[in-house]
């Protein structure tokens, strides 16, 4: 048997594949995913082609079979599971459909017995009912004999145009401590404009499926994004109906519905409503496609291509589906550079 090279990955809820991205980066093996909503496993399957791409819905609590398509080793388990309702205040919530999801994970994890195992999610889970959600997967990880170190970061802080806030638990099977790098662009973070000036406008045009790169990078992270990548994907505009684009032509960029006349503050429901990117800072966290926030110059909301670029995934890493699909998965998913930091220093405490 050929000595094995490189550690392999299990991405549970692994979306449209932003973790194993990152992961993949740093040289890992993607050995599966696995995640119930098809689209977004199109996507994963077709960016990660050696990977098994697995649809199972994991609160059927049902794992039968899977030793025969998962034949190799399992060293580190990655993923996102929902947290927030297996414990509140002591009390289990067994009816939880969230719940089930995390037992799941759990079980898969007792199941493979990785090396080391990767939970992410929002900070706030940290201070939930008392701060008893992180107290409870921190017990439960160490009850399946793991060492548990909880990471918070903010991305922006790691080069990452996007000042989002996650969590991450990382469990080891290992003597030696994992410890998470500290962030090197607190002082000099990128911008908006500086992930995504390169692109074109499109303002006033949809787009073209696959285009042509108007100019060569301006910087750094636009270069790195490019990189084995020769034409562009995801970049079609939205089409706004007029009145849209005439109320968001009022705000300037980095400004909100506060810009506006005042008559026009309840014309959204949400108090994010008609917020422009800052060229100048690093950008908001992207969503999931509300079509609330917009792009800093151009009188729409951002592509799909530059909400991938704000979330760091690389150009060649394309996103199928239908548009509303493509937004979700791109939202929904772990930024693949901070993936990518985690996964580097990561590597430097487990072994093949």
């Amino acid at each position: 048997m050929a000595k094995k090279t490189r550690l392999n990955v299990l991405d549970l809820f692994c979306g449209a594949g932003g973790f194993s991205e990152g992961f993949r980066q740093s040289g890992y093996n993607i050995l599966s995913g696995i995640d119930n909503d098809k689209n977004t496993l199109d996507t994963f399957a077709r960016n990660f082609p050696k990977a098994v791409a697995i649809q199972k819905d994991l609160s059927e609590d049902n794992f039968s079979g899977m030793d025969k398509i998962i034949n190799e080793q399992i060293d580190v388990i990655i993923g996102g599971p929902p947290c927030q309702g297996f414990s509140v205040a002591g009390k289990r919530l067994k009816d939880d459909p969230r719940n089930i999801l995390y037992k799941a994970y759990l079980n898969l994890i007792k199941h493979f017995n990785p090396k080391a195992v990767v939970i992410e999610n929002v900070p706030t889970i940290l201070g939930l009912y008392g701060g008893e959600i992180g107290r409870q997967i921190v017990e439960d990880l160490e009850q399946l004999k793991y060492k548990v170190k909880v990471h918070k970061v903010i991305t922006s802080d790691y080069g990452i145009p996007q000042t989002r806030r996650r969590v991450f638990f990382v469990g080891l099977h290992s003597k030696k401590d994992f410890c998470f790098p500290e962030g090197r662009y607190i002082k000099s973070p990128v911008t908006s404009a500086m992930a995504i000036s390169d692109l074109p406008l499109l303002n006033g045009f949809l787009g073209e499926l696959q285009q042509e790169y108007p100019s060569k990078p301006k910087n750094e992270y636009q270069a790195s994004m490019r990189k084995k990548s020769r034409y562009l994907w995801n970049h079609q505009a939205v089409e706004h109906k007029q009145r849209t684009i005439d109320i968001v032509k009022m705000v300037p960029d980095g400004g909100n519905y506060k810009d506006l006349p005042e008559h026009l503050w309840a014309t959204r429901k949400v108090n994010i409503a008609w917020t422009r990117m800052n060229s100048e800072k690093p950008c908001f966290t992207i969503d999931a496609g509300h079509n609330h926030h917009f792009h800093y110059k151009a009188n729409r909301v951002p592509t799909v291509r530059e909400c991938a670029r704000i979330q760091s995934f690389p150009d060649r890493f394309i996103f199928y589906g239908n548009r509303t699909s493509q937004y979700r998965q791109v939202g929904n998913a772990v930024p693949p550079m901070i993936a990518k930091i985690l996964a580097t220093s990561l590597k430097k405490v487990i072994s093949l």
